[in-house]
């Protein structure tokens, strides 16, 4: 088994007033040349926006993009028509293929948003752009895994990556396993919040750990914890 710990002070953060992010890999003005991406997973920002602040329309291509809100409500507009606002436990893909146009706007004035906005290269480039959102039953996902981005399974938004997003909230003390699906898979394991032991590696809110050259893992928390995990390919 491969790690690689990321704790969440160590990552790279700017403070823009309306935007106070947090990047665990390498992203506009942070750069680090160990963390510019975990096999396919490319970005993964930590965003708090402040009311009324938010990303004028800006462009996009060949990346899969995948939002989650924790809190607050994003509206989104792009230029394949949609206009939407993403609330908590909704979660919004975006396949940009051959290129689209986007904006992203907190509208309440005295209310952040907390999200995490996550990258992963596609499997084939320049396919047709695509757009999905779908709200995920938080008592669906309690001690058990709720699947949320897959290639392939029903009831999740699909991706067009062999890539598998996951999202548990455990109670203190209980466990979960997880198994990659394949054997040139890796996961990416990012603490929402709580305390979490996995494999020996003690995480807590905001840290990350990824692992390859793995089939399965055991997670267990310390205390009352919500956890996503995404998976996918090294290569």
């Amino acid at each position: 088994m491969k790690a690689v710990l990321h704790k969440a002070a160590s990552r790279g953060h700017a403070n823009h007033g309306w935007l106070d992010t947090h990047h665990t890999f390498s992203f506009a003005n942070y750069y680090d040349p160990a963390r510019v991406h975990f096999g396919t997973l490319r970005v993964l920002n930590d965003d708090w926006i402040a009311g009324g602040g938010g990303f004028g329309r800006h462009p996009h291509d060949n990346m899969e993009i995948v939002t989650i809100v924790l809190e607050g409500e994003l509206e989104h507009k792009d230029s394949m028509g949609h206009t939407m606002v993403i609330r908590p436990d909704e979660v919004q893909v975006m396949s940009a293929g051959t290129g689209i146009f986007h904006s992203e706007y907190n509208s309440k004035p005295d209310i952040p948003v907390q999200l995490l906005q996550i990258w992963v290269f596609p499997e084939k480039k320049n396919i047709k752009p695509r757009y999905d959102q779908k709200f995920f039953d938080p008592a669906s996902r309690a001690n058990k895994w709720q699947f949320l981005v897959s290639p392939d399974d029903q009831g999740a938004l699909r991706v067009s990556q062999q890539a598998r997003f996951s999202r548990i909230t455990l109670d203190e003390s209980a466990t979960a396993a997880y198994s990659l699906h394949a054997s040139d898979q890796g996961a990416y394991v990012f603490v929402i919040d709580g305390q979490v032991d996995i494999e020996g590696y003690a995480l807590e809110k905001r840290d990350g750990l990824g692992l390859s050259e793995v089939s399965s893992f055991t997670l267990k928390a310390g205390k009352k914890s919500e956890i996503l995990v995404i998976e996918v390919p090294m290569n």
